[in-house]
């Protein structure tokens, strides 16, 4: 960032700081909100877009080389007229990341002159074109778009420290698609009467990134197919550098016939187990002493958790003068012991917790008490991963219901098309708007002095966390002039808000990245 930028951010940082100091009220005795009477005026020149952090996604995209990798990997044109295949799969991704939402939203962009001056494109394709293109992919096409994708995705993860290099947790679940049209191909209905599909979500718990999408009916259990696109996702990860890998996954995911497999190759795994009658038996007949209170973390205190009063429970409340039974949490306790599953040739750490559930209905203090047992399966030994960590580890796997409910804000996990394939390259494609979100991030390289050092880590980390939304509002939604020069397009920004830091640190850092 060049002194001048860091000059006028400073100094309109400073006036807005002024603006919004709830200390400062003289002369305000109106409404606040009070416009003055509306003008509407057409500019004769002078064009502007609504997502003007969108041109750090294009150079982002262009110094990863996405181009190139996208045509590479599905030559499904015989002839460019115009449109290639990047452009046809950029174009649903920018769509998403400018404020689109659907398929549809495309005639919004295809139709604004500005955006297509922002882009660099004579023009783009229409929700038709698009909807065309995702009909022509099949199988093995969807399989190497995937596949393109983790190859620049690797790249990313090249400029990462070392130490990222430790571990790759590999999560898999699965989320239901609905959809109320009849007429689609491949759709089916599942335990709870919902239409849709049922797409499998393998992902990367260190970034928050989906590593592979795969598209099945809506009355496929959660597991199907899901040992092979974790053997792909383990070559993935074992071809990027990292020196070990973990499995996670809920009890849909405990497939034994695999254990002996994995646990051969040096993959780990913590996977919860069903509470089958077999396994209560054994929990049951533990001495006592093998049971030990099982103690949770501290939950982070924010800051006003000391200075606000705590609010009373009213469901709590109205579960008691409902007269509804209620169940409570009275202890836990964790114990551990050596199980071989039928399709195994070996046995493995199987941790059970044990809860004490005290039921009471309506105002009685209490009616009795019930055990319940959560079982987990792990190859991890006891030094590596102490039993309490076991359980801790299974737990943590919740976080991906984040990311999936991150690509269905996004608009990705959709199905705007008319074929089970079709929909599915459309979520593959779709799913690149996220994967450019989390880049942004990761290709933040935190240097300089300790001070700056410091913010830009934070700032990597705030944005890998972020929701869709959020980053779209943040970092892209931002007010731009776009004007055309010989050989550039500059992006003037309208306004100010304090995000602009964050978007020409990014700047600086896409700028400056090579793999």
């Amino acid at each position: 960032m060049n002194a001048k930028v860091r000059r006028q951010l400073r100094n309109r940082k400073r006036r807005m700081q002024r603006r919004i100091d709830k200390n400062n009220v003289c002369g305000q005795e109106t409404p606040m909100i009070d416009p003055a009477s509306v003008k509407y005026e057409l500019a004769e020149k002078q064009q502007a877009i609504a997502c003007g952090g969108i041109g750090n996604i294009l150079e982002l995209a262009k110094q990863l080389d996405l181009r190139k990798q996208i045509n590479h990997a599905i030559p499904l044109l015989k002839f460019h007229a115009p449109y290639d295949e990047a452009d046809h799969v950029l174009n649903i991704a920018l769509n998403l990341l400018s404020g689109g939402t659907c398929l549809e939203h495309l005639e919004l962009r295809r139709t604004d002159e500005a955006y297509l001056n922002a882009v660099g494109a004579q023009r783009i394709p229409d929700p038709t074109t698009a909807g065309d293109f995702c009909r022509r992919f099949d199988l093995a096409n969807i399989l190497s778009l995937m596949q393109a994708f983790n190859r620049v995705r690797q790249n990313v993860w090249k400029q990462q420290p070392d130490e990222f290099f430790d571990k790759a947790i590999i999560e898999a679940d699965g989320s239901m698609v609905e959809t109320t049209g009849e007429r689609k191909e491949g759709i089916g209905m599942n335990y709870k009467k919902q239409w849709g599909y049922h797409p499998l979500i393998v992902s990367l718990a260190n970034t928050n990134e989906q590593l592979f999408i795969a598209n099945r009916s809506g009355n496929r259990p959660s597991h199907e197919h899901s040992a092979f696109y974790f053997d792909l996702a383990i070559d993935h990860c074992r071809n990027a550098g990292f020196r070990k890998i973990v499995l996670r996954g809920d009890t849909d995911f405990a497939l034994t016939e695999n254990f002996d497999r994995w646990d051969d190759d040096g993959v780990k795994f913590v996977f919860g187990y069903d509470a089958k009658p077999n396994l209560v038996n054994i929990a049951e007949s533990l001495d006592e002493s093998a049971w030990k209170p099982l103690r949770r973390r501290n939950k982070k205190k924010s800051k006003t958790s000391e200075t606000r009063r705590r609010k009373p429970n009213y469901k709590e409340r109205v579960v008691v003068a409902k007269g509804y039974k209620n169940k409570k949490l009275q202890g836990e306790e964790i114990a551990e012991f050596e199980y071989q599953p039928t399709k195994c040739d070996r046995s493995y750490r199987m941790t059970v917790v044990r809860k004490d559930i005290e039921v009471s209905e309506g105002e009685q203090q209490e009616l009795f008490h019930e055990t319940v047992y959560f079982f987990y399966v792990t190859n991890e030994s006891k030094k590596e991963m102490p039993t309490r960590q076991v359980v801790f580890e299974a737990n943590d796997r919740c976080d991906q219901e984040n990311l999936i409910s991150h690509h269905k804000a996004s608009g990705a996990l959709t199905a705007p098309l008319d074929t089970l394939e079709s929909n599915w390259a459309y979520m593959v494609i779709a799913s690149l708007a996220w994967s450019l979100k989390q880049w942004t991030g990761l290709v933040i390289k935190p240097e300089g002095r300790k001070e700056q050092k410091a913010k830009q880590q934070k700032t990597k980390r705030r944005i890998i966390r972020m929701e869709f939304r959020t980053f779209c509002q943040t970092l892209i939604q931002i007010p731009a002039q776009i004007i055309r020069r010989a050989r550039q397009t500059v992006y003037r920004l309208l306004t100010y808000r304090e995000s602009l830091d964050d978007l020409f640190m990014l700047r600086e850092s896409i700028r400056c990245f090579r793999y």
